[in-house]
């Protein structure tokens, strides 16, 4: 007995998804003209018989791209901001697949083997990545696409993105009515635009308290292949609070400090965002600004649903706000400050 002729085998006959040759078979929206009458002349030269499954909308796989340098440790917020993707895909009949996008594979522009393998119906590629190889996937790759947790300013992008400015701004703000004067910002700030938000945040609120901003608080935590260094703080401080750009670094920042004497809050007031701390590193209570990671991931889904359904939908830059959480890392200020 023949085979049964299914979506699957039509797709991968021509070189597209399964849910482009449903599209194309029950005259749905979504496919040009000429790859419709192509899916159509390759199901009938196959003997392609429909059936009611058929007629149903198939499941949908979509990939999820993020760089190798970001997902790191178990826990992170790369690794968590994935889980809450996967789970709000189940709610639309669909399914992730991670893949971990390299620096060669960013140098020499190469497209995800997934994307290659004509393995999925829309792409999320979250974190930041190399402008150029941003324009690539746009250019050359013909799916949808939503970004996650990254913008280009020279770049019209569907992305969410979290409230970093303001978020950093309001834990500023909050040390400065702490009676702090001298705050440094710890994050390298031309790595991600994620970072630059958050120490554009941390200058406003400087400039809006009347207080001139020092080059030396300016300090990076990373290296240049975008890995947190371990040791961030390598002299004696002379500023009363630290703005970290995350969690992690918070963290790093404070065991460097103890190995000086200085203990926090008491001496020093650190403070982070994201409110995650991976596995394997300390949870030291940090005062933090919580990402909404949840509704990130459920709008970043509903997105690219929608693109897949209706080729022509574009919601620009998506930012979702989070809170201040005060715990046990922040404090006023002991003394004067000049």
């Amino acid at each position: 007995m023949n085979k049964r002729v299914t979506l699957i085998d039509i797709a991968q006959k021509v070189g597209v998804s399964n849910v482009a040759v449903h599209k194309a078979l029950n005259d749905k929206p979504g496919v040009s003209d000429e790859m419709r009458a192509k899916i159509k002349q390759v199901a009938q030269e196959m003997g392609y018989q429909a059936t009611v499954a058929a007629k149903q909308e198939p499941a949908k796989m979509i990939g999820v791209v993020i760089p190798e340098s970001y997902y790191g440790f178990s826990g992170t917020f790369y690794g968590q901001l994935y889980e809450k993707v996967v789970k709000a895909l189940q709610k639309y009949n669909s399914y992730g697949i991670l893949e971990l996008l390299t620096p060669d594979m960013q140098k020499n522009k190469i497209k995800p083997q997934m994307v290659q393998d004509h393995r999925i119906e829309g792409l999320i590629l979250m974190g930041i990545v190399d402008e150029q190889y941003v324009n690539m996937i746009q250019q050359e790759v013909k799916l949808p696409v939503v970004f996650l947790d990254t913008y280009f300013s020279t770049q019209q992008l569907d992305t969410v993105i979290s409230d970093g400015y303001y978020g950093t701004y309001m834990l500023t703000s909050r040390l400065i009515s702490l009676g702090h004067r001298k705050i440094a910002f710890v994050g390298s700030v031309d790595k991600t635009s994620s970072i630059a938000d958050r120490y554009y945040g941390y200058r406003r609120a400087l400039r809006e308290s009347g207080i001139e901003f020092i080059d030396k608080w300016e300090i990076p935590d990373r290296d240049d292949t975008g890995y947190t260094s371990e040791h961030i703080i390598t002299q004696i401080p002379d500023c009363t609070a630290y703005v970290c750009n995350c969690d992690m670094t918070a963290d790093i920042v404070i065991g460097n400090l103890e190995k000086f004497g200085i203990r926090v809050p008491e001496d020093i007031s650190v403070v982070g965002f994201d409110n995650i701390i991976p596995a394997g590193f300390v949870d030291r209570n940090i005062t933090t600004y919580e990402v909404n990671i949840d509704r990130m991931a459920e709008l970043s889904v509903m997105m690219i649903i929608n693109k897949i359904n209706h080729d022509d939908s574009y919601n620009g830059i998506q930012i979702v706000s989070g809170r201040m959480i005060e715990k046990s890392t922040m404090a006023a200020v002991k003394y004067t400050q000049t």
